[in-house]
């Protein structure tokens, strides 16, 4: 009962698909929350099931407490995905913050003898390469960021009574980023797709492109035009290549992804 019930916690099937034949696993950027991924889970319905990741300490889980540590959401997502991962033909995406917890499960399940179709990096300078911006940033600097990155709502910003229900989440997250160490020469054996957008200031195409030193099966690149949050406004562009890289697609309606954070 604790297993199913941590999966439930952990995994959003906004568009269960008995029919699937494949599944994709979508981890937020810092802050984020699982509801970011449902116009994927729309589009993306029925071939490919897309499960989105709720982390502790935001929207259902807010009062959780939200892990300062990346390795531990890594470990605590495994846990409770596990099955999940199992059932199906498996790829992972994460954005930003995200995209190293992908990489970090996947890395256990290939530990445990589990093997991803693919790992999506979108939105994130490779896992070898150290964090160089600012640290310990107060709440006005936190907030004047997520402005700056336009991945969080601009009214939500404006209510300090939900930003302050919201800043929690981002504290514990970015504590994370920030303190996060690569293990010398980690890789998988998967492919590695990494995406970004042409004009982020906080994934540079160099730092992205350095993905492909952390795998041992084929690697790519794909930039969009945009800024951290590309995906929001190249989101057509974003599920073509999703679609060419995952079998049993059907096309579907154009929709908008909106973040909540950055």
């Amino acid at each position: 009962m604790r297993a199913a019930t941590d999966e439930a916690r952990w995994g959003r099937r906004y568009h269960p698909g008995r029919g699937a034949t494949a599944r994709l696993v979508c981890f937020p950027h810092a802050g984020g929350a699982a509801s970011f991924f449902h116009p994927l889970s729309a589009r993306l319905a029925p071939g490919t099931e897309v499960v989105a990741v709720q982390y502790p300490g935001r929207q259902d889980r807010i009062s959780e407490q939200a892990p300062t540590d990346l390795a531990t959401i890594a470990d605590l997502a495994y846990a409770a995905l596990k099955k999940l991962l199992s059932q199906l033909p498996t790829a992972l995406f994460g954005h930003s913050m995200g995209a190293l917890v992908a990489f970090e499960v996947a890395r256990r399940m290939e530990a445990d003898g589990l093997s991803p179709l693919r790992l999506f990096a979108s939105g994130r300078a490779a896992p070898s390469i150290p964090w160089t911006g600012r640290r310990g940033r107060d709440d006005a600097e936190i907030v004047a960021e997520l402005r700056e990155l336009a991945g969080t709502d601009a009214a939500l910003l404006a209510d300090d009574e939900l930003l302050q229900l919201i800043l929690p989440a981002v504290r514990s997250d970015y504590a994370a980023v920030e303190g996060y160490r690569c293990s010398p020469g980690a890789s998988v054996r998967c492919p590695v797709t990494a995406l970004g957008g042409d004009d982020d200031p906080r994934a540079l195409l160099t730092e992205v492109r350095a993905w492909q030193r952390h795998t041992e099966g084929g690697f790519d690149l794909k930039v969009f035009p945009g800024g951290h949050f590309y995906l929001v406004d190249q989101v057509s562009a974003l599920i073509a290549e999703l679609r060419s890289r995952l079998p049993g697609e059907e096309h579907g309606a154009s929709v908008r992804i909106d973040g909540t954070a950055s």
